[in-house]
């Protein structure tokens, strides 16, 4: 079992153990090659130094070959087998499950804002159930931040600008540590926060019992108060591609390159509308770059996210296009 020291901190996710078996099996590697080699040479040192003025080397016979091919080709297959396990590792870790819950995280000097699915918000505190997947979605509103839990073996920058990812599912109940794990400035030691992992039926009741503190803004709000329905209409005059349905589906682009509308995209067609103009449309869309936060940002995503086909919440009743290209108010 690994120690509970601040060196080797408590393993409490699915792949934590994993993850501390492939650290010392690197570290036993490091530790028997190091000795190994400075071992021999000592050795050689010794044993072959010049002794008199007259010796003369004398070039090596027999097994000569023999000896420099297994000493280079079997480190190499122990440390391209390691190397292999480490990236199984590494991709499993950026590839959530399919049915994991979704929640949003913000980076701020110096804090971390947290969404849960329901619309919950917390700051430097992040509660979630045993047993569950749970998915990070992760940004910066100012500079780079690492969200780091060091119980869970996981750590993923907060970049400003995209969207990175992260899941993990905690085996055990308790409190654990949440750092930054980026320098960020001058209260980065500060940027601390932690997770509580609890029982099912705890976490229901914790839900229960906590208010949602409501956003700014929801995204069908910001959405009517930035003017994007009078351009994503259901009519035949609309200015700018249907949004109902398109969230996941392929989007035909000017050129004749396609793209999958996902929450970059949006993020993207908000931002910067004209990087990617949707076919049959013009590029008049505005930027809404400097006048939305991040956190806003999110809460258009989402909203785009739960128009159904058919749906009416403001826009346009056929699923189509996507968001980026025409409006002249908003995506």
């Amino acid at each position: 079992m690994t120690p509970n020291t601040p060196i080797f901190p408590q393993g409490a996710s699915t792949y934590s153990t994993e993850v501390d078996i492939l650290f010392y099996v690197y570290l036993g590697l490091a530790a028997f090659f190091t000795v190994a080699i400075f071992g021999l040479v000592t050795v050689f040192a010794v044993k072959y130094r010049r002794k008199k003025a007259t010796d003369v080397g004398v070039e090596p016979q027999g097994h000569a070959t023999v000896i420099e091919v297994t000493w280079t080709v079997l480190p190499l297959i122990l440390m391209l087998g390691a190397a292999i396990w480490g990236l199984k590792i590494y991709v499993q870790q950026l590839t959530p499950p399919p049915n994991a819950k979704e929640y949003y995280v913000v980076g701020k000097q110096w804090m971390w804002k947290i969404e849960h699915p329901d619309g919950r918000r917390e700051i430097n505190e992040l509660h979630v159930p045993k047993g569950e997947d749970i998915k990070l979605k992760m940004t910066s509103e100012d500079v780079i931040h690492s969200f780091f839990i060091p119980a869970f073996r996981i750590k993923v920058d907060a970049v400003p600008g995209r969207y990175n990812t992260m899941w993990f599912n905690a085996a055990k109940t308790g409190t654990y540590h949440l750092f930054c794990a980026e320098y960020c400035g001058v209260d980065h030691a500060r940027m601390i926060g932690r997770v509580v992992v609890m029982e099912p039926h705890e976490y229901q009741e914790w839900l229960s019992g906590t208010k949602v503190r409501a956003a700014t803004a929801t995204g069908e709000e910001l959405f009517v108060a930035k003017a994007c329905n009078t351009c994503h209409r259901p009519d035949s005059s609309a200015r700018a591609p249907i949004l109902n349905g398109i969230f996941g589906k392929e989007v035909a682009l000017l050129g004749g390159k396609t793209i999958v509308a996902d929450d970059e995209y949006i993020r993207e067609s908000i931002l910067n509308p004209g990087a990617k103009v949707v076919s049959g449309y013009q590029p008049i869309m505005p930027t809404f770059k400097g006048q939305l936060s991040e956190e806003e940002i999110i809460q258009l995503i989402k909203y785009v996210r739960s128009l159904s086909p058919g749906a009416d919440k403001g826009v346009p009743k056929t699923a189509s296009l996507a968001f980026s290209s025409s409006a002249e108010a908003h995506p």
